[in-house]
């Protein structure tokens, strides 16, 4: 082998950008197992390759007995001090073997398992790169369509954006070119398996992050996203400066900052809204674009009662209830909306009953006094 495997090393080395070492643990592993095919040997095998010259040494661990029996395992007493001087019975010496023995059929086991192995280290070396890629965003080129999910090339493997993780509004064609958020890295025999999403909330704050300086400079804060499939999402943010409109820092001058966003989530409808540490205020925002007549906290069980005008209604409650859902997402809270006539024919009803109880009491008072 000699020189042609250190250049063969340092080839795959520089090409799969596979770990050195890992490269010589391989061919030592293919090694071994040619010659336990070859010869029969018993478990006890080492190998030492010079890494500059690529000279190979084999040795196998046999034990010292009175009479060898098994040529392959044992070694005489007087042979094992040759080796090793101050070996005595029972012990074990590691002896030279004839690397030159490697016949053709064992050379061919030899390199199977070299390719196996350098897969594996490939595989490997993928999921180092890819594993502490969660929770971030990434660039992807579309390839192709499997059965709804979608698989993109991402560089040194593929990804797969499952159809639960897709807005049914996008479609893609191949070649495209999209961002999406990593959701996990797995293994599994076929190499890393890469999650993405596109309808994660934590790619809508990516973008915000890559697209706005203030949020990478921690001026502005983003403390909360949530997002509905099927086109619509909410961010809250709030600026550590008095001088720094949180809002404004993220829409940008003519809104060109967040329209780059939405481009890239194909049209999806944005609100951005100021956070507050008041639950009131935080959820009258979180309602826009509707306006709130009143709020009622209940703090104890996060519910809240919310009154709006009667032409607001429909408008805080959104098409299918998407405005009102994607408020709670954001804030956790439960969110009773109800319009002001409504909520006056409650309270008469509530009054009116009262009464009723109250003279009820009355009467049946009298007439028990009397």
């Amino acid at each position: 082998m000699g020189l042609d495997l250190i250049n063969v090393i340092n080839q795959i080395e520089k090409e799969k950008g596979i770990d050195r070492g890992k490269l010589i643990e391989a061919v030592k592993a293919a090694i071994i197992s040619a010659f336990k095919k070859r010869l029969n040997f018993a478990e006890n095998l080492e190998v030492i390759i010079n890494e500059k010259t690529g000279g190979i040494e084999l040795f196998a661990g046999k034990k010292v007995v009175e009479k060898v029996s098994e040529d392959e395992n044992e070694i005489s007493l007087n042979d094992a001090i040759k080796i090793k001087e101050d070996a005595r019975l029972d012990d074990m010496v590691m002896v030279p073997c004839n690397v030159g023995d490697l016949g053709r059929i064992a050379a061919q086991a030899a390199k199977q398992v070299i390719l196996q192995k350098v897969r594996d280290a490939e595989k490997e070396t993928v999921f180092d790169g890819y594993k502490d890629k969660r929770g971030n965003v990434i660039s992807a080129t579309v390839t192709r369509e499997d059965r709804g999910d979608i698989i993109v090339d991402i560089g040194k493997t593929e990804g797969i954006i499952y159809k639960r993780e897709q807005s049914f509004r996008e479609s893609f064609k191949r070649g495209d070119r999209i961002m999406a958020y990593v959701i996990d890295v797995k293994k599994n025999a076929r190499g890393p398996q890469i999650i993405l999403s596109r309808t994660h909330p934590g790619l809508l704050i990516k973008l915000f992050e890559m697209e706005v300086p203030e949020i990478a400079e921690g001026i502005v804060e983003i403390k909360g996203a949530a997002r509905d499939p099927s086109g619509r999402s909410k961010i809250s943010v709030f600026s550590n400066k008095k001088d720094v409109d949180a809002v404004g820092a993220c829409v940008g001058m003519r809104g060109i900052r967040v329209q780059s966003i939405v481009q890239e989530l194909k049209g999806e409808k944005i609100d951005i809204i100021e956070w507050s540490d008041d639950p009131a205020t935080y959820i009258k925002n979180a309602l826009s674009p509707a306006k709130v007549s009143s709020v009622n906290v209940n703090a104890a069980d996060k519910s809240v009662e919310v009154i709006v005008a009667d032409d607001q209604l429909s408008l805080a409650i959104g098409r299918k209830g998407q405005n009102v859902k994607l408020a709670v997402k954001l804030l956790h809270w439960k969110i009773d909306i109800k319009s002001e006539s409504e909520y006056k024919s409650e309270s008469a009803s509530v009054s009116e009953s009262e009464d009723e109880s109250e003279n009820t009491g009355v009467i049946e008072g009298v007439s028990k006094g009397e």
